[in-house]
C-alpha cells in the first residue's frame, strides 16, 4: 500500500499536462519579437531542460541525491533562459513543471522546501532585472500555481492513500467474519460432540443398567416359577416398575435428542 510521506510517481495525464505547459512555452518563444534575436540558444536550453524532464519523468524512483542535482540543473537552465531576455518573463513557467516534479517525487517537509525554493527563484529570477515589485506582477501567478499545484497533488495522493487503506480494511474485515464464521462452525460441531458424549453416558449409565436389571429379574422370575410359584407375582411387579423406569429414562433422553421449537 501506498505510504503518503513516501515519493510518488506522476501518471501519464500529468506528464501530459507538462508536455502542453512546455509546448505553449515553445510557441510562445517562436512567436515572441524579443527572443528572436537569440532564439537559436534559446531553443537549444529549452530543448536540453525538455530532454531532462522527459528522462526524469519516466524514471521510477530516482535517489534523493540525483532529485537534488537534477532540480539545480534545471534551474540553472531556466535563470539562463532568462538572462538571455527578462522581459520575457512566461518562461518562468518552466518553474511550475519543476514544482510538479517535486511534489511527487519528495516527501513531507521536503517537498514543501523545494517548493519554497523554486517559488524564491520564481520571483528572484526577475528580481534581478526588472526590480521586486514589478517580478512579483510578473510571477505572482507563476507561485501561485506551484503552490495550489503541489496541495492538489498531495491532497489527491493522501485521498487515494485513504481509499486503499478503506478498501485493506474492508478486505481484514470479510477475512475477520470469514474466520468467525468458521470458528461458530467449529464451536457448533464440538458442542454437538459434547452433547452426543453425555448422551451417551448417560444411556450406559441409567437406561442400559435399567435393562441389566430387568433382565436379571426376568431370569429370577422364570427359576422362581419353577421352585417358588408364590413369589412370582412380586417378582413381575418389580420386573413392571424397572421396565417402566427404563422406558421414562429413554423418553427422557429422546425429548432432549429432539431440536428446540421455534417460539
Amino acid at each position: 500500500m501506498d505510504d503518503p510521506t513516501q515519493p510518488l510517481k506522476p501518471g501519464r495525464f500529468v506528464i501530459g499536462i507538462a508536455y502542453l505547459l512546455f509546448a505553449a512555452l515553445v510557441v510562445r518563444s517562436l512567436t515572441a519579437d524579443e527572443i528572436q534575436p537569440v532564439l537559436p540558444r534559446y531553443l537549444v536550453f529549452q530543448l536540453a531542460f525538455l530532454i531532462l524532464f522527459s528522462v526524469l519523468s519516466w524514471k521510477p524512483c530516482p535517489p534523493a541525491w540525483l532529485m537534488y542535482l537534477y532540480l539545480i540543473v534545471q534551474s540553472t537552465i531556466i535563470l539562463v533562459l532568462v538572462s538571455f531576455q527578462p522581459s520575457f518573463d512566461f518562461v518562468t513557467i518552466l518553474f511550475l513543471l519543476l514544482s510538479i516534479q517535486a511534489s511527487f517525487y519528495f516527501s513531507s517537509r521536503t517537498r514543501w522546501a523545494w517548493i519554497g525554493v523554486l517559488g524564491l527563484l520564481t520571483v528572484g529570477s526577475l528580481t534581478v532585472y526588472t526590480g521586486l515589485v514589478q517580478a512579483l506582477a510578473d510571477t505572482l501567478t507563476n507561485v501561485v500555481g506551484e503552490i495550489v499545484v503541489a496541495a492538489f497533488i498531495i491532497v489527491g495522493h493522501e485521498i487515494e492513500v485513504s481509499r486503499l487503506k478503506s478498501q485493506a480494511l474492508i478486505g481484514e474485515l470479510q477475512e475477520t467474519h470469514q474466520q468467525l464464521e468458521l470458528y461458530a462452525s467449529n464451536v457448533e460441531e464440538l458442542a454437538a460432540l459434547q452433547e452426543r458424549i453425555r448422551l451417551a453416558r448417560e444411556l450406559h449409565d441409567s437406561v442400559s443398567q435399567s435393562i441389566f436389571s430387568i433382565n436379571l429379574n426376568a431370569r429370577s422370575a422364570q427359576l422362581l416359577l419353577k421352585k417358588d410359584p408364590a413369589r412370582v407375582p412380586e417378582q413381575l411387579r418389580l420386573l413392571q416398575e424397572l421396565t417402566a423406569g427404563a422406558l421414562s429414562q429413554l423418553r427422557s433422553l429422546i425429548t432432549q435428542l429432539r431440536p428446540p421449537q421455534p417460539s
